[in-house]
This record gives C-alpha cells, structure tokens and sequence, in this order.
C-alpha cells in the first residue's frame, strides 16, 4: 500500500520548503512534483526537500520548483535539521546530514528555533560551479548586463553563485537581471545569483535570485557565499548579518574560508495531498 502524500511545511526566514520521505518522493513523477510546488495549482513552496532516512547518516535531496535538482541549500539544511528534530531523529548536539554538494554539520539548538549549520568551504576557483572562466580565481568578473557593466566574485558553497556588488540594492533590478545572468552560457548548470550592498564590516543587504525558483526571500547558501565574496574582497569582518528581504541570518567564516550559518526555522503545517491535484482538466 502506498504512502498518504504528507507533505511538512517549514519556512526560514520567508523562504518555504516542504519536507517528504523518499517513500512519497518516488510515488511523484518530475512533473509532479512541479505542480505540487506551483502557488496557484498545488500546495506552492520554493522547492522540496526529500528526506532519505535509511543510512545512518540522513541524506538530504533538494528539487527546485522548476524540477531541477539542487546540490545544497542552506535553509533547506535549517528546514531538514529542524525537521529530523520534530521528528525525534535527533536532538541537540551536532548531527551530520549528507548533501549532493558534500556532508555538512547542524546543530539544532535550545528550544529548536534557531539552527546552526557548517556549510563547509566556499571555494573561489570558477572550476568549482562549474564556470567557464580561465584561472584559479574569478573576483572581480566583468558581465554586461542592462547595457551596463558590472563586477562578479563567483562562489562555490557546494553550489554554484554569481555575487555582484553594487552600491545600493535595488530589488526590482534584482528581479529585472537575475534570471539573465542565471542563464549566462558561461554557466553551464546555470548559476545562483546575489546583488550585495556592503553596509559595513558587519552588515551587507543582499538581494537574491535562485536557480531553478527565481527571486527569493531569504537563502542561506546565497548569504554564505556573498558574506564570503565580500570577505575575499576584504570589505567585510570574520562575522557578517545578511540582511534580506525575508530577514536576517549570521555568517561566521574563518581564514581558510569555512562557513558557519546560524538562523531561524518555523515550522507551519502538516499537509496531506490529494491526488486530485493531478488531475488533467485540460486533457
């Protein structure tokens, strides 16, 4: 007998995620899953997160709303540690979690609002993305967008991002850009995308567009690698708060550029589908 499609709403900061067992998962073609991810046809998220629960590491898959799949997603990770806790997987002490863009440690704090995850290295080497871009390091990288030039730091968190820099944050330009220079031909598996304003060395705003959903609220992996970016280029100190139109995480990095995120995770519903939502009305 198979599986009630239940579905776990959480959301971190305005950027939404629902939460599946494989086992409901594999009862969902791709395009199924697109529809249940639509706002308007479905239950509507920023994508799912799928929770593989049979080694003895949990390993977490993360498919865009577009049915691509993505290898890392810093509130994914907040969202899935928030999850296994409320499961009873876990408690509060660091657990690790296995992810497309490499294994990572969370740790589910006191009262289990608050998450903390090391998102390993961001690396600067364009091979990293992947981008086809010569050399070992791209930071200052000319785009032409709008009829304007620009400057781009690429990122590797596990996952690859354009961070460009720019004096002020305009977010309808975020809007306006972010799905061109996503799909740049110089990004062969398409691109994250940020629009930073360094406010001082604690603070930056960012603006985000993300591959495969578009623009978004609020992203961890997007605030790791423009906190990195910022602090390769030496405008920002060890400890950053990236602020976003959905809120606020903190970014802790070192000299060897590893990356720590703490923020927060809400859980908001438990919801079982009904395969109606299927239904072709066009057929």
């Amino acid at each position: 007998m198979e599986n009630p499609l239940t579905f776990h709403r959480y959301h971190g900061l305005g950027n939404d995620y629902l939460v599946c067992h494989h086992s409901v998962a594999t009862q969902l073609t791709n395009q199924q899953i697109q529809r249940v991810c639509d706002r308007h046809y479905g239950i509507g998220s920023d994508g799912l997160l799928v929770d593989g629960d049979d080694g003895e590491i949990p390993t977490l898959r993360i498919i865009n709303p577009d049915g691509s799949e993505a290898e890392k997603s810093g509130n994914g990770l907040r969202i899935y540690a928030r999850y296994l806790f409320d499961c009873g997987r876990v408690a509060h002490s660091p657990f690790k979690v296995n992810t497309l863009g490499g294994q990572v440690s969370c740790l589910v704090e006191e009262g289990a609002h608050q998450v903390v995850v090391d998102m390993g290295e961001a690396r600067f080497n364009p091979a990293a993305l992947p981008a086809l871009v010569e050399g070992t390091e791209a930071l200052a990288l000319p785009l032409m967008l709008g009829g304007k030039s620009w400057q781009a730091t690429l990122v590797s968190m596990g996952n690859p991002h354009c961070v460009i820099r720019v004096q002020k944050l305009d977010l309808e330009q975020v809007r306006q850009l972010g799905g061109q220079v996503e799909t740049l031909p110089l990004f062969p598996r398409r691109t994250n995308v940020q629009f930073v304003e360094v406010v001082d060395r604690n603070n930056i705003n960012i603006g985000i567009w993300e591959r495969g959903a578009g623009y978004t609220l609020a992203s961890g992996s997007s605030s790791c690698a423009a906190a990195s970016a910022m602090y390769k280029l030496g405008l920002v100190d060890e400890q950053v708060t990236v602020h976003m139109p959905g809120g606020q995480l903190t970014i802790t990095l070192n000299k060897d550029f590893q990356v720590r995120m703490r923020g927060p995770v809400q859980k908001v519903a438990t919801i079982q589908l009904d395969k109606d939502c299927f239904f072709d009305m066009h057929g």
